[in-house]
């Protein structure tokens, strides 16, 4: 047997099969699909997600991604439920409950407790003749044909339809909230994520020297002024004006095409009008300017005051590349 070949194989089949059970949720998108949005989006108090197993895995995934997609929800696992956690419900919350089977034990414990409580739950479950479809208000069917498993026993197939189900819940709920990429912030300050969507120019650019020398520099003076600052260019100002720029690359352009540049001035050498950015954009439009321009810095100017310079390398340090 062809070992590399049989992996690809078996990989490719469970991929094939795993991607038709997605494709076989489209039907089940209906009416309790579109009441069960609403009835959260009406709700005054959070989503409870509860299962047991691979259910409660995906459970606590679906939780973090409605967490930070502006829909406040909380895990209850099954079994824990009905042993005390069951007074993390509250009276507004709505419940949602994972289960394959629809009929495990602690399902068939842990319903008719929470209905007795007056709260609605929302069956995700792949039976729609179990216990939980029966006793749900509303039931989000997630049925497959058979699991990847060749066994047809792990859950994968339909762990993944459930996941999948949760994710068209949480997508549909922020985009009825009018849930934008600011609101993501809020939720995701930390990482090259958040950073992305919150870090500006202005809070980077000062930790940064400030490379400044007058036009009337001589070509040493820039060149002094461009290595010990290390940001491989400086502005050139006057009354505090940015009128131009030297780069590194200037300096070798003028040493191959000078041959005696002692008189020479940075206000002679210096690219006029330079690429700039204002300190209150977004890094990542700072990265953007960068890439569309073929430079490795810019220079940061409000109302053509000079302010400083924000570097490629500051840009990779803060993870936003």
């Amino acid at each position: 047997m062809d070992t590399r070949n049989n992996i690809r194989e078996i990989a490719e089949q469970t991929i094939k099969i795993e991607a038709d059970s997605i494709n076989g949720l489209l039907p089940f998108i209906n009416d309790d699909f579109i009441d069960s949005v609403e009835l959260i989006l009406k709700s005054k108090g959070r989503v409870v997600i509860s299962g047991i197993g691979k259910s409660a895995n995906i459970a606590q995934k679906i939780v973090a991604t409605l967490n930070s997609t502006g829909t406040p929800s909380i895990f209850m696992h099954a079994a824990d439920a009905i042993h005390g956690d069951l007074g993390n419900i509250q009276k507004d919350d709505v419940v949602i409950c994972i289960s394959k089977s629809g009929d495990t034990p602690e399902i068939k414990s842990l319903i008719p407790l929470i209905k007795n409580f007056g709260n609605s739950v929302i069956a995700i479950t792949g039976n729609e003749n179990s216990f939980l479809s029966k006793q749900a208000h509303y039931v989000l069917n997630t049925y497959v044909e058979k699991e990847a498993c060749p066994n047809n026993l792990a859950p994968t197939s339909s762990t993944t339809t459930q996941l999948v189900m949760g994710d068209a819940l949480a997508v549909c709920l922020l985009e009825c909230r009018g849930f934008d990429s600011k609101d993501f912030a809020k939720f995701h300050p930390g990482g090259a994520l958040g950073k992305k969507l919150y870090l500006k120019v202005a809070d980077i650019y000062p930790n940064n020297e400030k490379p400044e020398v007058a036009p009337t520099a001589s070509v040493k003076d820039v060149i002094v002024e461009i290595s010990s600052k290390r940001l491989g260019v400086t502005a050139v100002t006057e009354n505090k004006k940015l009128i131009g720029i030297v780069t590194d690359g200037d300096l070798r352009r003028m040493l191959e095409s000078t041959k005696n540049f002692e008189s020479l001035t940075a206000a002679k050498i210096m690219t006029a009008s330079p690429k700039t950015i204002s300190p209150n954009i977004l890094a990542v439009g700072a990265l953007e300017q960068m890439q569309n321009n073929n430079i490795t810095q810019l220079i940061v100017a409000e109302n053509d005051i000079y302010l400083g310079v924000i570097h490629l390398h500051d840009l990779l340090k803060e993870g936003i590349v």
